[in-house]
């Protein structure tokens, strides 16, 4: 998923008190026996769970490089047959496959699952274990972890449901719930062709049978703790491009810089369209109304925000994050506020003219900006984009391109929703510290299934831990060696726990 990240996670969170209030009576697991049984088969089946994290590391798809995206797609369609899923489709887009599953236990529910099979790109020599590999190697204060590319976002968690199914078949109990799973292989690029794969027809009339639709994840930090988010930021990713060609005013090719006395440089008009765009620190947006879709924090939420900051650590998160100082020095709770409230726009990366070793004394002819925007409720993707391009034609850059790549709205889901109340009741059950979160400040394309039409809950959910989503040396726990994180087997029967949830839960 974009940017997992999220500090609720990542600090240290004491409680549950936020939603404890929302929790009925323990809903009814399995029959006498059932769990017992099942946790057997995840723990016999163990080590073929590792080897197919393992094994699907190995293969990685990356959209962004065009690779592997059939094959991945077709070894997607392959782990969800092996899983039990009884008809298995790919899905065609205008851009890269994905792929459509049901298996029908013959419950009386419904359960949508989403994966990913796409990975982000990798630069080998920044690892201390190959990401293609999928080593298992010791990783301090957690235990075995499986170290690759994909390994935590979101391989491993969703292995781990993957084993969760198997170890139902091994053990011969049938699934409490029924299953819809929908994946895709445009994730780390924006999911542009995603809204193709929900909406058509016969998807779209499977998912309308479900509860909600969850994405595995393995989100738990040192002391056990995971939060429960009600949403996500939206995205937006897209290139603004300034080029002599397109200016008419630079240079068509790369030329000696000495002419920089007579000629314009399309690398400084990227930057004062750049600096147009934020105030000049560069923290809050200045696009032309960028914020008058925004939606102020609601009571509600302002009221769950101050329960994380007291049960969270700033030193710790700037500890993780290696900062210093937050934008503005603000109290704790005001910069979780701004977390969670805040749209962004930021500068991913910059490129023009040459860029190796020494000097070249060029006036490059072209210049790039990676750019991302984080959206909140009740901004949107397609609007932002439009006010980007009217900002900036307003200020005179009509030459400068917008190519939009990637990017999706804002998700909410209701607190009181089956899938959230699900989660904080085995959450509960296991012992483990949660806190409720309006929303997470990464993305994910959640929006595709809590907008029109399908208008269902969406969420994460899973035990587990790792780290490293997008960056070297990725990692997730397999067999931990700390009582309050749950390696790979913990991580299945969480799965299990939470569809016999699903199924119960008034």
């Amino acid at each position: 998923m974009h940017d997992t990240y999220s500090p609720d996670r990542r600090t240290l969170l004491k409680g549950a008190a936020a939603g404890a209030m929302l929790l009925g009576p323990a809903a009814a697991l399995a029959r006498p026996g059932d769990r017992e049984a099942i946790r057997k088969a995840a723990e016999a089946g163990y080590d073929g769970s590792v080897k197919r994290i393992q094994d699907w590391i190995r293969l990685p798809s990356i959209a962004a490089e065009n690779l592997n995206m059939e094959e991945g797609a077709e070894y997607m369609m392959r782990l969800a047959r092996d899983a039990g899923f009884q008809q298995v489709e790919k899905v065609p887009t205008d851009g890269h496959p994905g792929v459509f599953a049901t298996l029908d236990a013959g419950a009386k529910r419904w359960m949508g699952i989403y994966f990913m099979y796409d990975v982000k790109q990798f630069d080998p020599k920044e690892w201390s274990s190959p990401p293609l590999e999928a080593r298992i190697v010791d990783k301090q204060g957690f235990g075995k972890a499986i170290v690759g590319r994909g390994s935590v976002n979101q391989k491993g968690p969703e292995g781990a449901f993957l084993a969760a199914l198997h170890a139902f078949r091994a053990a011969g109990r049938k699934l409490p719930v029924n299953l819809v799973l929908i994946a895709e292989g445009e994730e780390e690029i924006g999911s542009p062709h995603f809204p193709q794969i929900v909406r058509r027809p016969n998807v779209l009339a499977a998912l309308k049978k479900c509860e909600g639709v969850i994405i595995p994840t393995g989100w738990q930090d040192r002391d056990g703790s995971v939060s429960v988010n009600l949403g996500a930021k939206g995205v937006v990713e897209l290139e603004l491009v300034a080029s002599g060609e397109k200016w008419g005013r630079g240079p068509v090719k790369d030329i000696h810089s000495s002419q920089k006395a007579i000629v314009e440089s399309p690398a400084w008009r990227l930057v004062a369209a750049l600096q147009s765009l934020v105030s000049p620190d560069g923290n809050t947006p200045m696009i032309d109304g960028f914020f008058e879709k925004v939606r102020p924090l609601s009571a509600r939420e302002r009221q769950l925000i101050a329960a994380n900051a007291a049960a969270s650590s700033e030193a710790d998160l700037k500890r993780s994050l290696g900062v210093k100082a937050f934008i503005g020095d603000e109290p704790w709770v005001k910069t979780l506020e701004r977390l969670a409230a805040q749209p962004t726009v930021n500068i991913e990366g910059l490129v023009s003219g040459y860029t190796g070793p020494g000097g070249k004394t060029i006036l490059p002819a072209r210049a790039v900006a990676k750019i991302d925007m984080r959206l909140v409720p009740n901004m949107t993707k397609d609007d932002t984009v439009a006010k980007l391009r009217a900002h900036l034609d307003r200020r005179g850059f009509r030459d400068v391109e917008v190519n939009v790549s990637g990017g999706y709205d804002p998700t909410e889901t209701a607190e009181d929703a089956r899938i959230i109340r699900a989660q904080q009741a085995v959450y509960t059950r296991s012992g483990v510290k949660h806190t409720l979160y309006p929303r997470l400040a990464a993305s994910w394309p959640g929006f595709v299934f809590t907008s029109a039409p399908v208008s269902l809950p969406a969420g994460q959910f899973g035990l587990g831990h790792g780290s490293g989503a997008h960056a070297p040396d990725e990692y997730f726990i397999v067999e931990s060696s700390n009582p309050k994180v749950q390696g790979l087997v913990g991580a299945t029967m969480s799965f299990v726990d939470f569809l016999y949830e699903m199924a119960t839960i008034s």
